[in-house]
């Protein structure tokens, strides 16, 4: 899928240029791998599918945000629209 709206400065760096800056370097290698799936998946349902990462959808005010797993506290989660099958407001968050 398309990636089209990144809000993470760190990641948006990390997808267009290749630079790390601005992300846990523990998480780097777990983070690219995240995003070369998100890339490389052609429709929502794959994302269902995997455990490791603690997939799943958030609910109320974020119903529809997908969540994947980093690490204790930090997630990755992104929108997709169906469509336009595309990735939007992708982000690096802590939850706590």
């Amino acid at each position: 899928m398309k990636i089209t709206n990144v809000r993470h400065k760190g990641l948006r760096r990390l997808i267009e240029k290749d630079d790390t800056a601005g992300l846990p370097a523990q998480y780097i290698g777990k983070i690219r791998n995240i995003i070369a799936f998100l890339q490389d998946m052609s429709s929502e349902e794959e994302v269902r599918g995997i455990s490791t990462w603690n997939a799943h959808q958030l609910t109320g005010e974020r119903k529809g945000t997908w969540s994947l797993f980093v690490s204790r506290n930090w997630r990755i989660t992104f929108v997709v629209k169906n469509d336009e099958v595309e990735i939007i407001d992708l982000d690096f968050e802590d939850y706590h």
